[in-house]
């Protein structure tokens, strides 16, 4: 596997994506466009979106790398994002306004790499323990 600068494509959701040039050229050095998340396609453009409304519904935000797992075409990362809610976010249970607090939320990452692309996207994430940190359940 070629491998990918794991530093760089946590920025890209981490630092603000408003202000770049071209933020989806900045997606599209690490990822595949499209890319499977989940199973859907999104295109470099809709990997942007994400990264925006997660930056506004969160400041202060910082990724604290856990676990990193490499076989010859997968990574594996295991991490917490660390923030603070700022603005609205929508969950599975709907729209929840800003709270003002501090999370700390577990996700898992399962990347599947070519030629230096991450060509597939599987996220796990603790979505109930989120909801119970915002006070929704």
């Amino acid at each position: 596997m070629k491998t990918i600068d794991l530093d760089a494509v946590l920025a890209l959701w981490d630092q603000p994506v408003d202000g770049r040039t071209d933020a989806a050229a900045d997606f599209r050095q690490w990822y595949a466009d499209p890319v499977p998340v989940n199973g859907t396609p999104a295109t470099a453009g809709a990997l942007v979106e994400r990264a925006r409304a997660m930056q506004v519904a969160f400041a202060d935000r910082r990724t604290e790398l856990v676990h990193r797992v490499e076989t010859a075409d997968r990574l594996v990362i295991g991490f917490f994002i660390h923030a603070r809610h700022v603005g609205p976010y929508d969950t599975p249970l709907g729209r929840v306004e800003a709270t003002g607090r501090r999370l700390k939320i577990r996700v898992t990452d399962i990347l599947t790499v070519e030629d230096g692309k991450i060509t597939e996207i599987w996220v796990m994430s603790d979505e109930v323990d989120v909801m119970r940190q915002l006070g929704v359940l």
